[in-house]
């Protein structure tokens, strides 16, 4: 079957997600058509899957304008832009009506196996800019089918592939075979199954970013209820605790994103947590019990622990576009144009600036990775990035490269910068705790101490001037 002429062809958005969904509306507002393949059953299958999270950003800034002004015809207004949605509000409120609006162009159940240029792998180098793309899909029942675009843009986000708790970045030995005690994800302590699964008992959470925040701070409110007496954390870091450590703090220009550092704070000084520090996870062994007993590349061995919740950040699928021509960093695996803006071991929160296209490029013309997945494997991203990111190369692919180029976004400058928010608990703003890189409260440390300000040797999850 001979591929149509490029230009007559959709630019095919992968993931039904904010950024993917955002995508659409701009290309729409672009004159051009897109078609977004969703993976999940829903718009927004992975926002979804973190419901019960609230988002430290507001609705004001987790709409984008190309969506809000295709939605505004049907009626729909945006909720109050000073209020904090959770991941359902936001999945029902605006991207279930968006995914809606765009009606045929969103494509459920159909998860993309490889994308390539037609009749050219990546070693062909003859014509290779002419010839469209072809996308390969599954459907939910296992048929097959395939569809040219005259580009792709990826935003089929990094929620898939968690990294594990092993300090090396590859799993630790025995965490595949102890999975069923772990979770890589922040648990719904307001689900009745899922609350007795950690209440009384010992949960291990490892990580230093907003998601390893929201944890503790859930398995803290756990602790101080009725039903989850008995209930410890043990908070384990691969640094030491400093200054940065809780985030931004009252500093954070977002507060939400603040409160939440600041409630894990109060988790460890409350004592509802225990932190163990500058420890590198190699092994995880089972006790008499069953229960979990990790042993760290030091030989330290900690006390058994009944669950294990690993919140170490996540990495880019890059399998399906095995035969583009990619030009990814080899540290994040973000464009390199983008790495440099973005690295987490040379910048702050406040030096990620907005970017767009031409960061946003690789030596494959009309391939685009945004959204989380343009990160790769750094923490600090916002939606508002995203859809600076998308209007961008929305405008680019139309050939507007006046738009294409022009920054429209200002970003909060302090506090970390992933995560979500902690805005149920009354009154946590109000907690005490110190700014972005100020000195912070010393906390006792269990087990051997590592010295504050050690040089990095990992990614943060998500925080201000590293963790």
């Amino acid at each position: 079957m001979n591929a149509p002429a490029t230009t007559e062809l959709p630019v095919v958005v992968i993931g039904a997600g904010p950024a993917g969904l955002a995508a659409a509306a701009h290309l729409l507002d672009q004159g051009i058509e897109p078609l977004v393949l969703e993976a999940g059953q829903k718009a927004g299958a992975a926002v979804r899957e973190w419901a019960h999270v609230r988002l430290f950003s507001t609705w004001g800034e987790v709409v984008d304008p190309a969506a809000e002004k295709l939605l505004a015809p049907t009626g729909w207004t945006r909720p109050d832009p000073a209020t904090y949605p959770s991941g359902g509000d936001w999945a029902e409120q605006y991207l279930q009506p968006l995914a809606d609006v765009l009606g045929d162009r969103v494509r459920l159940g159909a998860r993309v196996t490889g994308v390539s240029r037609t009749g050219r792998d990546r070693i062909v180098d003859a014509d290779r800019e002419q010839q469209p793309f072809v996308v390969h899909f599954t459907h939910t029942d296992g048929r097959e089918e395939r569809i040219f675009a005259r580009a792709v843009i990826d935003a089929s986000g990094t929620w898939s592939t968690p990294s594990p708790a092993g300090g090396s970045g590859l799993p630790a030995l025995g965490e595949r075979a102890a999975a069923d005690r772990i979770t890589y994800r922040v648990p719904d302590l307001k689900d009745p199954a899922i609350r007795a699964r950690y209440a009384g008992k010992r949960t291990a959470v490892i990580g230093s970013g907003a998601s390893a925040f929201t944890a503790l701070a859930y398995l803290a409110d756990l602790a101080k209820s009725k039903d989850g007496a008995g209930t410890k954390g043990v908070w384990i870091l691969r640094r030491g605790i400093s200054g940065s450590t809780f985030g931004g703090g009252e500093a954070d220009q977002l507060p939400a994103r603040g409160a939440l550092g600041l409630a894990a704070k109060a988790a460890v000084d409350e004592g509802h947590a225990d932190a163990v520090t500058g420890f590198r996870t190699e092994t995880i062994e089972r006790d008499a019990d069953g229960r979990l007993v990790l042993v760290g590349e030091d030989g330290r061995r900690l006390d058994a622990v009944d669950e294990l919740i690993v919140l170490t950040g996540f990495r880019p699928d890059l399998s399906f576009l095995s035969e583009l021509r990619l030009g990814l960093d080899e540290r994040l695996q973000a464009p390199v144009e983008l790495a440099p803006l973005i690295d987490p071991n040379q910048h702050s929160c406040g030096t990620v600036y907005p970017h767009g296209h031409r960061e946003l490029s690789h030596p494959e013309p009309g391939v685009y990775l945004v959204g989380m997945k343009s990160y790769g494997r750094a923490p600090t991203f916002l939606a508002m990035t995203g859809y600076e990111q998308v209007r961008s190369v929305a405008a680019a692919i139309a050939g507007d490269l006046e738009s294409a180029d022009r920054v429209e976004l200002t970003l909060p400058e302090t506090g970390v910068c992933g995560g979500a928010g902690l805005f149920d608990a009354p009154g946590a703003q109000e907690a005490d705790g110190g700014g972005c890189c100020t000195p912070a409260p010393q906390l006792v440390q269990v087990g051997a101490p590592v010295a504050v300000g050690a040089a990095a040797e990992e990614a943060p999850a998500g925080g201000c001037c590293g963790s």
